[in-house]
């Protein structure tokens, strides 16, 4: 009997070692070697801004999206996980934001002043950002793997952005809209349009949902939203025109006459007593422009280590 004690006794402080060491890993089936992930993403990005829309007042959400310009987006992932519950991310995403008033149908309402308009913009976008990634679910799991498991997340954090409108000519060629300042951005005319950097802060949050196919590969989806800090990702923000005698004065003479054809695209038809700078708007300058994106997401756990959940006490017969 006292050998038979003095056995057992090794073998159940053995199990209660695992048990504690695992659960002080934040019962994690991931460990050192499967903290790491590496994902992959495609997807369409939206624009949220002044151009284009459905019919009616323009909306700062998806009432105002305009399909057809819709250019998919492709990033990378990263991210670290100390426990299963949060983990840590850093991101890269690659795509291009299109608006057109065009787009707009003409129903006899507040959509017919943005078709009239005819303004239209394009820009790619390149941003790096850092996020946290939240599973709330995780504390109802069995922990036996990651295989077949269902994983919703919520995620929020910060980045920079790269941005260059760019308008297409009369003769067909598209041209940078940011050097030729085509709201009078930094004219001591127009003091209230200031001119814009073309790398911003941002913030992002957003919400998304991994399937494990085997214990260390993963399939998703996810919806990330980016809040700007800028009006002119479209080149569009001030409620009216400039005088464009004010182009000769700040650009080259070259610049100047770029910058006349451009400024103003509108088809309205006014009385030649009342000119346009002053009866139409030409954007909304309350509303800061903003962009999302819907992701399929591809991912893997770099060195996945199973050993740890398959551990079991000793049986003894």
């Amino acid at each position: 009997m006292r050998t038979i004690v003095l056995l057992v006794r090794p073998a159940v402080l053995t199990c209660l070692f695992a048990f504690f060491s695992f659960y002080s890993q934040s019962q994690s089936i991931s460990f050192q070697n499967g903290k790491y992930e590496l994902g992959l993403g495609l997807g369409p990005m939206f624009f949220l801004g002044d151009l284009g829309g459905s019919a009616g007042v323009g909306k700062t959400f998806v009432k105002d999206l305009d399909f057809p310009l819709t250019k998919f987006s492709k990033g990378i992932y990263f991210n670290y996980y100390p426990s299963e519950f949060i983990g840590f991310r850093i991101a890269g995403n690659l795509g291009q934001l299109e608006g057109d008033d065009a787009e707009a149908p003409d129903k006899g309402g507040a959509e017919r002043s943005r078709k009239y308009r005819n303004l239209h913009f394009k820009s790619k976008v390149s941003e790096l950002y850092a996020a946290v990634e939240i599973y709330p679910t995780y504390f109802l799991e069995k922990y036996d793997g990651l295989l077949g498991k269902i994983r919703p997340y919520l995620l929020g954090g910060a980045g920079i952005f790269h941005f260059d409108p760019q308008v297409k000519a009369n003769n067909g060629t598209w041209v940078k809209t940011h050097p030729l300042r085509l709201e009078g951005q930094g004219f001591a005319e127009y003091p209230n349009s200031k001119e814009y950097k073309l790398t911003q802060m941002n913030l992002v949050a957003g919400f998304g949902l991994k399937f494990y196919i085997k214990e260390n590969m993963y399939v998703g989806a996810e919806v990330l939203h980016r809040k700007l800090f800028t009006d002119y990702v479209d080149d569009v923000s001030q409620d009216s025109y400039i005088d464009p005698i004010h182009f000769d004065t700040y650009l080259s003479p070259a610049d100047a006459v770029l910058a006349r054809s451009l400024y103003y695209r509108g088809t309205y038809t006014f009385p030649t007593s009342r000119p346009y700078q002053r009866i139409s708007e030409r954007g909304d300058p309350t509303e800061n422009d903003a962009y999302f994106s819907t992701i399929v997401r591809m991912g893997w756990r770099l060195g996945q280590n199973n050993a740890m959940r398959q551990l079991k006490c000793p049986v003894f017969y």
